[in-house]
């Protein structure tokens, strides 16, 4: 039975929520706020979270950002503004790995519980080491977390596209990776990709990576072919 987390400051939502997904084989725990939150995913496993981007004593997209620092939960945001755009596109960007509008109907939110979990069961383990961490040119990126750390030991951010576009090329390093192949790597649903272009989010990976990214040295542009990583990377 997998176990599921519903967090809404509405009580009626809460109960509909968990109502729902119990009688359809899940395990339901419910929070009213960021902080309670908290206290259930210390307190028992979590196999997926659904979070409401408005809560009374937290932003929603905060609490993806904080999550994906240090845990790589499936996180299923949920919004009662369907015309806002940009809160969609950066709650993904931020880590969520799906996104519904309210009002929705509860076989839609089912569906996509679903479609998450049999994206996570289906995943490969990255060379056998699902904690697999990588250390390349001073960095050191871990994959269970998603943590990017600098060479000065600072923590580097990035947003769900940039990280899964890193994750391919130290997976890769030096061999030519097709546009084709990222734009594969930096998907969330089958038809959406983040920012529409590749070349937008390479771009906003090397300013974070490179020294100079009007010269960048670790992500070099093969022309006409794709993006080959130079650095060599080490599996720790």
């Amino acid at each position: 039975m997998r176990n599921i987390l519903a967090v809404d400051d509405d009580p009626a939502m809460r109960a509909m929520i968990a109502d729902y997904l119990s009688e359809h084989g899940f395990s339901v725990r419910t929070a009213a706020s960021g902080s309670d939150m908290t206290r259930e995913l210390s307190r028992a496993a979590v196999d997926l979270l659904l979070l409401d981007v408005r809560l009374t004593d937290a932003d929603g997209l905060d609490l993806v950002r904080e999550l994906r620092m240090k845990s790589a939960l499936p996180i299923i945001v949920m919004s009662g503004h369907r015309r806002d755009e940009v809160d969609r596109i950066l709650g993904l960007e931020l880590g969520a790995d799906d996104y519904i509008t309210k009002p929705f109907a509860m076989r839609e939110l089912l569906a996509r519980i679903r479609a998450v979990l049999r994206r996570v069961d289906a995943a490969p383990p990255t060379h056998g080491k699902s904690r697999a961490r990588y250390r390349f040119a001073g960095w050191e990126l871990t994959l269970r977390t998603r943590r990017l750390t600098a060479p000065t030991g600072e923590d580097v951010t990035l947003t769900k596209g940039e990280f899964s576009l890193l994750a391919a090329f130290v997976a890769s390093p030096q061999q030519v990776l097709s546009r084709e192949q990222l734009l594969t790597a930096s998907r969330v649903h089958e038809q959406e990709v983040f920012d529409r272009s590749i070349d937008v989010q390479i771009l906003r990976l090397r300013r974070k990576l490179e020294e100079d990214p009007s010269r960048p040295q670790l992500i070099r542009t093969e022309r006409g072919v794709g993006y080959l990583f130079t650095a060599t990377v080490e599996v720790l």
